[in-house]
């Protein structure tokens, strides 16, 4: 194992990630992708020269994180496989929580409230769009859920429908997630109509497994996928 004579922990360190992943979307991903091993207290990815190719998931809990070390070791992610091991420090959101944090110098305080600031920016965005999306979709909730019901009861097919996802959703994202059930062939996005997406697979007895695997997975804490058989 890459861990060495790391004992486990809570955050994992990952390297050999693919450099040319912007910082938000490899952010993301990471999130969508680890969150299925337990809940995620951070994730960190800095795009400064030393840091590149590099990334830490704190886990909430150690056994989360000791599973993730363990089954996604050398998982291909954007084309490349992930190199991981249990950090060599304890994160500060893991240090906070138990009291023993150590205040950084202040070069990484100003970092810190930088990347507070830009977070707090993009959470306000995100929560305008969600806000306009709902008073533009408001009238059509009702039939969105009556809808869903009826595509429950659609006959089994290869290829699955998604909803519910959040807008900034990319397909390397959920190729990410469904690439780890057997048959995947593709992810197909419609950019006039974010939050859904199709996923093919081989047969529909490879699409099931993953639609049951996946089901309600939440790509963020807000967002439960819906998955069903997408229409014939």
């Amino acid at each position: 194992m890459l861990s060495g004579d790391i004992p486990p922990n809570q955050t994992i360190y990952i390297k050999n990630i693919n450099e040319n992943v912007k910082k938000e979307e490899l952010k993301r991903s990471l999130y969508c992708l680890f969150s299925q091993y337990g809940r995620i207290l951070d994730v960190v990815a800095l795009k400064t020269p030393k840091l590149r190719g590099q990334a830490w998931v704190v886990f909430s809990e150690v056994t989360a994180a000791s599973n993730a070390v363990r089954q996604m070791q050398n998982f291909p992610f954007y084309d490349k496989p992930m190199r991981i091991q249990y950090a060599k420090t304890k994160s500060d959101c893991v240090a906070k929580a138990d009291g023993t944090y150590v205040q950084r110098e202040k070069k990484k305080k100003q970092e810190e409230k930088k990347a507070g600031r830009k977070r707090r920016t993009e959470e306000a965005q995100a929560d305008a769009a969600n806000g306009f999306v709902s008073q533009t979709n408001g009238a059509a909730a009702a039939s969105f859920r009556k809808a869903g019901a009826q595509e429950a009861a659609l006959v089994p097919n290869n290829i699955l429908f998604i909803q519910n996802l959040p807008h900034e959703t990319t397909s390397n994202m959920l190729q990410l997630l469904f690439q780890q059930y057997p048959g995947f062939r593709e992810v197909r996005m419609i950019e006039a109509k974010p939050g859904i997406a199709f996923v093919e697979f081989e047969d529909e007895e490879q699409s099931s497994v993953a639609m049951q695997a996946l089901q309600g997975f939440k790509v963020t804490p807000q967002n439960p996928m819906e998955i069903t058989y997408a229409k014939k």
